[in-house]
């Protein structure tokens, strides 16, 4: 399994995510998307991997997104995408994702889902033995 972490340098957030990727020995590939912009594939496939959009990945309450008063329901995903290439910083931070999951911020609890499943249940049963001693 392959983890891909989207970071911008001055999130504290992406910090705290790849410290704890680094921590549980997960390997992944960290991209900056400051440094980095997102590719249209990438930028398609992280939208298409949201419950719930552009709601999902887009700081709304970022300097970036402010200063542009656009309204996002109106742009098309090209447009939406183009602006994230000049403004990367209005995109929320980190995005973590696998061929299947996504995760959009840090989460303590939430990020845990990126361990293997056989680590997961391997953990489960030592603490499962643990509390019944």
């Amino acid at each position: 399994m392959s983890v891909t972490i989207y970071t911008q340098s001055s999130c504290s957030s992406s910090r705290k995510a790849l410290k704890w990727l680094k921590e549980n020995n997960i390997a992944h590939t960290e991209k900056r998307i400051t440094s980095q912009p997102l590719t249209l594939a990438e930028f398609k496939n992280i939208l298409s991997m949201t419950e719930d959009g552009t709601d999902e990945i887009i700081a709304t309450n970022s300097n970036d997104f402010k200063n542009l008063d656009v309204d996002i329901e109106q742009l098309s995903i090209q447009e939406l995408y183009q602006l994230t290439q000049k403004y990367p910083r209005m995109l929320r931070s980190p995005i973590i994702l696998d061929e299947k999951r996504i995760q959009v911020g840090y989460n303590e609890m939430d990020i845990r889902r990126f361990i293997p499943r056989k680590v997961r249940a391997f953990e489960l049963n030592a603490l499962q033995k643990l509390a019944v001693e």
